[in-house]
């Protein structure tokens, strides 16, 4: 899991932020209901990218790796566009334009953490 920040468990709301029908998003998803954890979904696909939050995910854990680079919607884009992402303004407006660029799930933790991504290792310590 990239980007994790800060690490003090906490049982409070954790805030997932994706797509429902992404495979890491289910299984993060899931992980979570059955570790007892109160799961707060915003889809990007029903609810938008939540622009407000984009600036505090960046600075917690740069747009290199917000944006999934490896994904089907990446490598769709045409090369001028892909070449255009070269830092947060670049970055925020093409997540905000194409939601699924954005590495899944973003998880908001309830002491403000910000990660991407979903290993149940890396989850646990959180938990």
């Amino acid at each position: 899991m990239a980007g994790m920040k800060n690490t003090a468990p906490s049982s409070s709301t954790v805030n997932v932020y994706g797509i429902p029908n992404c495979d890491t998003v289910k299984k993060a998803r899931t992980w979570l209901t059955d570790q007892g954890v109160e799961v707060q979904f915003h889809d990007f696909k029903k609810q938008g990218v939540p622009a407000d939050l984009l600036p505090g995910w960046l600075a917690a854990i740069g747009w290199e790796t917000l944006v999934n680079r490896k994904g089907t919607t990446w490598r769709k884009l045409d090369e001028t566009t892909r070449a255009a992402v070269v830092d947060d303004a670049s970055a925020t407006a093409l997540m905000l334009a194409n939601p699924s660029v954005i590495k899944r799930p973003v998880v908001v933790w309830a002491d403000g953490a910000v990660s991407v991504g979903f290993t149940a290792e890396a989850f646990a310590g959180r938990v």
